[in-house]
């Protein structure tokens, strides 16, 4: 396609801040086995924290919320779903856990991306199916008024568009000229403005980035939900992904805005991992570690429910606890009383 197809022309020159990126996850990527050896079982709480984390990020993206008390349940239990939103969450997390388990195996074919579309949608969601209509992509504004942010590939036209996507995939991994990173990032922005499907465009995204990313030997999004730090930065993704999908369908667009984002997104996750076992004090119970970590994201004044979304895998009762060891220890303060009140730092956090 238009991106992947710039890039088995010439060979392309690389902004010097890409460099900078690839070189940054180069050296993360090797340093990334001697990180992952240490502590096993602290490992597999990183795991099952960032596949929590990872299944509602990418969902509330695309406006799927569920209710945070039935967060821990619907993940990584077996309840039966109220609605439509929980059969969507519970659909991407095993779309999530299929990528986790056999992505060596998965090809990155037409039929694996149809297969995560079908997952990710829920057992009642009609998923796989490329659809048929014309598309546009429109935003809406907060005065009310509305613009067409990106017409998609016309519906008769979206399975050859598909079939030449895998095909410029396929040819540009047997070249192995174009940096992985580059090319993976690449696919992920020709994918989006192909949007082959209905809806669920989005989050197939993510899981391919996730798939392409372990096959190359990236495999920090086991530890660290990419999805959370896609979902924290979401003004600059479709900031990065509308400038560069501007001019994609005559092949006029400028790539690097999004394919440097998403090079971000990766640096940021493997200096979180390494951050995770670099610290010097003695390790908090991982949850906790979670809810500390997000109160220095947050920053400013926030609410109990602020830390809730941002730690969709903690009990309520276990932030509390939390709030109230920082305010024992003079890093916060209570600005009120109750569920609603405002919380404040007042010095460093972690």
């Amino acid at each position: 396609m238009q991106t992947l197809s710039l890039l088995l022309g010439e060979s392309p020159a690389i902004p010097l801040a890409t460099s900078w990126l690839l070189a940054e996850l180069g050296e993360a990527k090797g340093r990334q086995q001697l990180v992952t050896r240490q502590a096993p079982r602290r490992l597999e709480s990183l795991r099952e924290h960032a596949l929590v984390e990872s299944t509602i990020s990418s969902n509330r993206i695309e406006g799927v919320e569920i209710e945070p008390s039935r967060v821990q349940a619907v993940v990584l239990g077996r309840p039966p779903l109220r609605d439509r939103n929980e059969e969507e969450v519970r659909g991407y997390r095993d779309a999530l856990r299929w990528v986790h388990d056999q992505a060596p195996e998965l090809e990155v074919s037409e039929a694996t991306i149809r297969e995560l579309h079908r997952l990710s949608r829920g057992e009642s969601g009609q998923g796989g199916g490329y659809r048929r209509r014309d598309l546009e992509i429109v935003e809406t504004r907060a005065d009310g008024g509305s613009r067409v942010r990106f017409r998609a590939v016309p519906g008769a036209e979206v399975a050859s568009a598909m079939a030449g996507l895998v095909a410029a995939w396929e040819a540009l991994c047997a070249r192995a000229e174009v940096p992985v990173p580059i090319a993976l990032a690449a696919f992920n922005l020709d994918f989006l403005c192909v949007h082959p499907f209905h809806d669920g465009n989005g989050r197939t995204s993510r899981l391919l980035l996730l798939l392409q990313s372990y096959q190359a030997g990236f495999e920090v999004g086991r530890y660290v939900s990419l999805e959370r730090l896609i979902e924290g930065t979401k003004e600059r993704y479709y900031e990065a992904l509308e400038l560069s999908s501007r001019g994609w369908h005559e092949g006029r667009h400028d790539p690097w805005p999004y394919l440097n984002y998403l090079l971000h997104v990766l640096k940021s996750a493997y200096r979180e991992l390494e951050e995770s076992f670099g610290r010097e004090r003695a390790p908090r119970g991982e949850k906790s570690a979670a809810v500390v970590g997000a109160v220095g994201r947050l920053g400013g004044e926030f609410s109990l429910s602020d830390l809730r979304r941002e730690c969709p895998g903690v009990s309520v009762d276990l932030i509390r606890h939390v709030l109230k060891s920082l305010r024992n220890g003079g890093e916060l303060e209570c600005l009120g009383r109750g569920r609603d009140a405002r919380w404040r730092r007042t010095s460093g956090i972690g």
